[in-house]
């Protein structure tokens, strides 16, 4: 198991920052998902031992982080949320020196600098000072120095922060490319949706400091009521009470469309919508099954949480 975390609650002051976090990581990439605040930094933090829980657990590769903190964080790659630079200083010695931190030799921190920036399309501006760099040249500078030392896991805090689309869309391929085909394992934290629906095979929603949502992403979609968007013409009232009077769900869309979904996991039979439609004289111009998304699942998991 790479992380099991069991009772875990952190306090700050008075605030409940986590609340009795029960969570088991095991994937090549999984996501912690939540809006600002939700406790995902948090949870970070204090999987890495920077933090103190006020009650609870935390293991990963299978020891807890607080007994040997320094050989547990040489097998972690970080990258922290806010920009954690040096002033005057290059990329290439900003990206060598946290290598040394790591506990590499001087001159095998050197070389593997040219070779993770190279990694991350900043070979040519590594002799250039950070500050000079872009908001996305950045992030990508804080990529470089987590895969340094060749960590057996990488936790990425808001790696897209800030960034434009073609500079997120370009990291998101290097954290897909990374958990794919290298042997690392990613956690990603993000408040985007789409970043984690895209890079991660697992998700974990926070919300408040608690856990609203876990699992499988692919099996989480496929657990859900079916919906279906319809586009109708005719009398609308008459075939939505036909629905309603059906045990469908009908969500209003416009003047023309609405969309209806099922009250369990079972499938509507598409014949019930012609048949409602010919009963009611309406004509269906558009019958299509909606996906679900990962937005929908979410939502779904905090308005129940």
């Amino acid at each position: 198991m790479l992380v099991q975390i069991e009772g875990l609650s952190v306090f700050y002051s008075e605030s409940r920052a986590l609340n009795d976090v029960n969570l088991s990581i095991d994937s090549k990439s999984t996501g912690l998902l939540g809006p600002n605040g939700a406790g995902k930094s948090t949870l970070i933090k204090t999987i890495l031992g920077f933090l103190v829980p006020s009650s609870g657990s935390v293991r990963i590769f299978g020891s807890s982080v607080h007994d040997n903190p320094i050989k547990i964080r040489q097998k972690i790659g970080y990258m922290p949320e806010n920009d954690c630079y040096i002033p005057d200083i290059t990329g290439l010695d900003f990206v060598s020196y946290m290598g040394e931190l790591a506990g590499m030799p001087k001159d095998d921190a050197i070389q593997r600098a040219h070779e993770v920036l190279q990694y991350v399309n900043l070979g040519e501006a590594r002799y250039r000072k950070i500050e000079a760099y872009s908001i996305g040249m950045k992030q990508r500078a804080k990529l470089a120095q987590a895969l340094i030392h060749d960590p057996i896991v990488l936790l990425l805090d808001e790696p897209t922060n800030g960034m434009d689309p073609a500079g997120r869309q370009e990291m998101l391929e290097l954290i897909r490319e990374i958990s794919t085909y290298k042997k690392i394992d990613v956690i990603l934290s993000s408040h985007i949706l789409d970043d984690v629906e895209y890079v991660c095979e697992d998700v974990i929603a926070l919300d408040q400091g608690k856990v609203a949502l876990e699992g499988n992403m692919k099996q989480l979609k496929s657990e859900h009521r079916f919906s279906y968007e319809l586009r109708i013409k005719g009398d609308q009232k008459a075939y939505i009470l036909a629905l309603k009077e059906n045990d469908c769900e009908v969500d209003i869309r416009s003047s023309v469309e609405i969309r209806v979904t099922a009250q369990d996991s079972t499938p509507i039979n598409k014949n019930l919508f012609f048949q409602l439609a010919i009963e009611t004289d309406v004509q269906i111009r558009h019958l299509g099954l909606v996906e679900r998304s990962l937005e929908d699942i979410f939502i779904s998991a905090v308005e129940q949480n």
